[in-house]
């Protein structure tokens, strides 16, 4: 058994990851903003596993040194997953770039003061397939990094988690060697929700399910389960051939629209959107809409990639793209949030 400290603890990665450390025999430690989140998430964690669980939690910010020695504290290995991902880009890059870089050195160097011996970052495809505009490889794979000086293919999100990445490696590897360190990168994380405060991520179930769209922008997007990637997680923190690597999870590529119709068989009494929004309209309609503004730049482009490593990894193919949706469509219902 080893002490694991789970950064992020409420966010939606995070909660699965707990579980599957808690599966394995681990005992788990989390931090959030606020410590008296505790009783929220461990009653939240206890409903979905059927069972009492109760984990302390630490308050530790990305923005503030504060607290995380108390947090490090007798731990073995760290899963940071602690990120900003808001539902609005905001419009100074920086608002998301400095507590995502400086909250993933925070975290390491507290980790590699208390003599943790590995950490496991959640990273993102932002940090793989961005900024290459014409270049960019027609299937992408770990050896690949995003150029997050492209501003023209790269959003306020894709930077941070690019840059984030880079200075966890880089730390790693020069002020903080002889901590260990493993990224996991995915796509857009789907798969059952545990409560109604749910990842941004799940939007692409959610817009389509309440109807806000009147049919569908041209946007491909990749497709994992969020029980692979707590899974891979969880592998990646033991697995000897898991240091310094990075591991891109994704199940299949999928248009908006076929996701959409998955949806729509699943819940035929359902108005939900048909068909394509031209690319012309999209762009127009983001002039008064902010979140369709951060979608603009990828209207029309796919991004492939190759899931060789995490499959081995894992040690088995991945959940498949169809059963994460729908089981986000279940849960979000079976919550009452959809």
């Amino acid at each position: 058994m080893a002490r694991v400290l789970v950064t992020g603890a409420t966010g939606f990665i995070a909660s699965h990851t707990i579980l599957r450390l808690l599966d394995a025999g681990h005992e788990v430690r989390g931090t959030a903003r606020s410590a008296e989140r505790a009783a929220t998430l461990n009653a939240t964690l206890s409903r979905y596993a059927g069972r009492d669980i109760a984990i302390e939690i630490v308050a530790a910010d990305l923005t503030s040194d504060d607290g995380w020695a108390e947090a490090m504290d007798g731990i073995d290995y760290l899963q940071h997953l602690a990120s900003p991902l808001p539902a609005n880009l905001p419009k100074d890059h920086d608002t998301l770039i400095r507590p995502a870089r400086e909250g993933a050195l925070r975290a390491l160097r507290a980790a590699k003061a208390a003599g943790v011996r590995r950490a496991v970052m959640t990273s993102s495809m932002a940090a793989i397939a961005y900024g290459w505009g014409d270049r960019r490889p027609a299937v992408l794979d770990e050896s690949h990094w995003s150029n997050p000086d492209n501003l023209a293919d790269n959003t306020a999100y894709t930077r941070s988690k690019t840059l984030a990445e880079r200075a966890a490696w880089e730390y790693v590897e020069g002020e903080g060697a002889g901590l260990e360190l493993a990224c996991i990168n995915p796509v857009v994380v789907l798969g059952p929700a545990m409560s109604g405060d749910v990842s941004a991520s799940l939007e692409v179930v959610v817009q389509p399910m309440q109807g806000k769209l009147p049919a569908y922008p041209k946007l491909t997007f990749g497709v994992v389960d969020v029980r692979d990637v707590a899974d891979a997680h969880v592998a990646a923190m033991t697995d000897p051939e898991a240091v310094g690597r990075r591991f891109l999870l994704g199940e299949s590529v999928l248009s908006f629209r076929e996701i959409g119709e998955v949806l729509r068989e699943a819940y035929p009494t359902r108005k939900l959107p048909k068909g394509e929004l031209p690319n012309w309209l999209v762009r127009a309609l983001s002039l008064l809409n902010p979140t369709l503004k951060q979608i603009v730049p990828e209207l029309g482009k796919t991004r492939a990639f190759d899931n060789s490593r995490a499959r081995a990894l894992l040690g088995r193919d991945l959940v498949p793209a169809r059963e994460s949706i729908l089981e986000s469509a279940r849960t979000l219902v079976d919550l009452g949030e959809l």
